[in-house]
This record gives C-alpha cells, sequence and structure tokens, in this order.
C-alpha cells in the first residue's frame, strides 16, 4: 500500500523524518477516530485537531519515554534538537520541540518499515488518552 522511499532514514534530516511523521500520525488518529464510531466529520475534525496539536505530540513522547528503545531514543532527541525556522503561535518553543521529536520516531519508524512498532505505540497512547478523558468526565 505504501510506496516507501529508498533512503537510509538513520541519515535523514530529523526534520525530513518529522515531515512523514506528521502524515503517519495523522493516518493513524483519523483511523483510531473513525474506529471509535465518530461519524459526523465536524466532530472527527474537533477531536483529530486535539490529538494533533504540539502540547498532546508533546505530552506523548514524554510518556512514551520509559517504552522506547535506545534507538528510538536517539531518534526523538534528533528530532527535538533540530532547529525549525519558525514556531507556530500557539505552541511554546520546548511544545513544539517535542512534538517535533514525536514526529521523527514516527516518520523513523515507519521508513524503518517497522509498523507494528508504530502500532504498539499508538495503542498504548490512545489507550492512555482514553483513560484520561474519561477520569475528566
Amino acid at each position: 500500500m505504501w510506496i516507501l522511499p529508498q533512503v537510509d532514514s538513520r541519515e535523514m534530516p530529523a526534520l525530513a523524518l518529522a515531515y512523514i511523521g506528521d502524515a503517519v500520525y495523522e493516518l493513524y488518529v483519523r483511523g483510531y477516530l473513525v474506529s471509535k464510531g465518530m461519524r459526523k466529520v465536524q466532530k472527527l475534525h474537533e477531536q483529530a485537531s486535539g490529538l494533533v496539536r504540539a502540547s498532546q505530540q508533546a505530552s506523548f513522547i514524554r510518556l512514551l519515554d520509559t517504552l522506547l528503545t535506545e534507538e528510538e531514543r536517539d531518534v526523538a532527541r534528533r528530532g527535538r534538537n533540530a532547529k525549525s525556522g519558525h514556531v507556530p503561535k500557539n505552541a511554546e518553543m520546548l511544545e513544539y520541540r517535542l512534538s517535533t521529536a514525536f514526529e521523527a520516531l514516527l516518520g523513523y519508524l515507519f521508513l524503518q518499515r517497522r509498523e507494528e512498532r508504530i502500532k504498539e505505540l499508538m495503542e498504548h497512547l490512545f489507550t492512555l488518552h482514553e483513560a484520561e478523558i474519561s477520569e475528566t468526565i
């Protein structure tokens, strides 16, 4: 299904990994929301926006820290330390850097063809997210 470039993802710039990871994450979020029974596009958009914002991604990379391998931590660290040309208006610098770390990790795993690992991490995060939501209700 995927057209994957024949590149050495270990040598790719962290921001390029984050670019791919952003798209991968967006697809996982959309699939997750639809699997929860959401069908109205406005509601899907609202829920997706909450999950893809920098602050949520920053929270997710923090939650994953103890589950990551050393290799995965190195990729996330590269993403966190990458110098982007800008920071969005609605994000703090640290949040934005951590969200870039999260996206770089997903991009790296995707390009490494490690979709099972991505699925494992996403299921863990979405389970934690659901528990957090149920606590606030």
